[in-house]
C-alpha cells in the first residue's frame, strides 16, 4: 500500500521514551547555548555541533520508526545502522558535555554562567540517555547478528 503505518507503541518502549527524552532535552542543550554569546568561545562551537546535528538525526530516526519506514527499506542493516548512531552520539556527546562543562566559568561572562551551567547538566543527562540506547541498540544487534 502507498501510505505510511504509524506505530505508535513504539513510544511506549523504553527505546521510545528515551529517543523523545534526547530531542526534547538535546533541544535544551542548544537553545540554552544559542541564547549566549557562545560564538566567543570555539568550545561553545563544538557543544551546538554535536548537540544540533544528533537533535536533527534523532529527530530523522523518530519519524523513521513511528512511521514505520524501516519496514520499506529492507535493504539498510537497520540494527547496525542503529548501533552505530546511538554509539557515535553517546560518545560525542559524551565529549562534548566534559567540553561544555569544562568551559563553563564565572570568568569568562558572568551573564552567560546559568545558561552554560544549565546546558552542561542536560548534555550529561542526554548522553546518559544514549548511552542507554546504545545498550538497547547493541542488544538488538547482538539478536540479529546470532540468528
Amino acid at each position: 500500500s502507498s501510505t505510511l503505518a504509524y506505530d505508535r507503541e513504539f513510544l511506549r518502549t523504553l527505546p521510545g521514551l528515551l529517543m523523545v527524552t534526547e530531542i526534547v532535552l538535546g533541544l535544551l542543550v542548544w537553545t540554552l547555548i544559542a541564547g549566549t554569546e557562545y560564538f566567543l568561545y570555539p568550545a561553545f562551537g563544538w557543544v551546538m555541533f554535536v548537540a544540533v546535528f544528533y537533535w536533527v538525526l534523532t529527530v530523522f530516526f523518530l519519524i523513521i520508526y513511528m512511521t514505520m519506514t524501516y519496514t520499506r527499506i529492507p535493504q539498510v542493516p537497520w540494527t547496525t545502522v542503529g548501533l552505530c548512531f546511538n554509539g557515535s552520539a553517546f560518545i560525542l556527546y559524551l565529549i562534548a558535555a566534559i567540553v561544555d562543562a569544562s568551559s563553563v566559568t564565572k570568568e569568562l561572562d558572568s551573564h552567560n554562567y546559568n545558561s552554560w551551567a544549565a546546558s552542561s547538566f542536560f548534555a550529561f543527562v542526554v548522553t546518559s540517555c544514549y548511552a542507554g540506547n546504545t545498550y538497547f541498540s547493541f542488544i538488538s544487534w547482538r539478536s540479529r547478528t546470532l540468528q
